[in-house]
């Protein structure tokens, strides 16, 4: 095919590029006349020196003629809940991959070759956005697998298919049948502002947040933990060492005597005052908040 024969008519003289044709806007290139213009690009690139202002003219070239791929790939994920820009992008990951890799002496089209690297990059994005919460991939590939499995199984049996069964059919324990349902949970997620519909007069006014969950009661803990950690260090060294028998090892105070060399009637009142200096101290703190 000549220079002249493009329809487009965005193709000029052939120039200093080495024999290969000078294109104004590659991205115009019909698809049949891109497929065409692509095999002597390749040959050229071949030729060239890779990292040479030649090299980069015939590869920017080639990425561009074939962007007319990437969109009829990426039209397969229309709908999805993601912008189509967005997948266009990631497909040209896969092109700009299956040009670095395509060789002439396949003897296959450029377009059969590079559209499983496309379509598999486009795949890839979505297995790996679209999950609401981090789920491995192993488990995100499982979920597919056992999804197609229940089909299979639903239709065959006229009913919701068993663990067992599903398990059989794909040839694993049921215990990875099992830990496969629980990831699919991730793939879908819901605020917990989110206002909850129905037929009743007060519905639409209460949020998901109002019907699960518990008030943790720890939390409150964890804040004295705070305020107690700078009245702690403050203690001597004894002070704390009577601490940690008493409330730690839970030693008696008989016991604690012993190792201090005083009367278990001395120990308790040094845990008194102890315990009445922390106490001030928090109350002291809260009283400030």
């Amino acid at each position: 095919m000549t220079t002249a024969g493009i329809r487009q008519g965005t193709v000029v003289a052939e120039s200093e590029q080495n024999a290969l044709p000078g294109i104004k806007d590659p991205s115009t290139i019909a698809p049949r006349d891109a497929r065409q213009l692509s095999r002597q690009f390749f040959k050229r690139l071949d030729e060239l020196e890779e990292g040479t202002h030649e090299y980069q003219y015939a590869r920017h070239t080639l990425i561009e003629m074939n962007i007319s791929l990437v969109r009829f790939a990426a039209g397969r994920f229309r709908g999805r809940g993601h912008d189509m820009e967005d997948i266009v992008q990631t497909g040209m990951i896969g092109l700009i991959k299956a040009i670095d890799r395509f060789e002439l002496s396949r003897e296959v089209e450029f377009t059969s070759f590079a559209l499983p690297y496309i379509v598999g990059e486009i795949k890839r994005f979505f297995r790996d956005t679209t999950w609401a919460v981090h789920v491995p991939r192993r488990l995100q590939e499982l979920r597919v697998e056992l999804a197609k499995a229940r089909d299979e199984l639903s239709s065959r049996l006229d009913r919701e298919p068993t663990v067992a069964e599903l398990a059989t059919l794909m040839d694993i324990t049921e215990d990875e049948v099992v830990e496969g349902q629980l990831a699919a949970n991730g793939y879908n997620s819901s605020s917990l502002d989110a206002a909850l519909t129905g037929d009743g007069p007060q519905d639409g006014e209460a949020v998901l947040a109002d019907f699960i969950g518990v008030e943790e009661h720890g939390l409150r803990l964890v804040e004295d933990f705070q305020s107690l950690a700078p009245l702690m260090a403050e203690l001597s060294d004894r002070d704390r060492e009577i601490l940690r028998l008493r409330f730690v090892e839970e030693a008696t105070q008989t016991e604690i005597g012993e190792r201090l060399g005083c009367s278990q009637m001395h120990v308790s009142r040094l845990i008194k005052r102890i315990i009445s200096r922390l106490r001030k101290g928090m109350l002291g703190e809260l009283g400030c908040a």
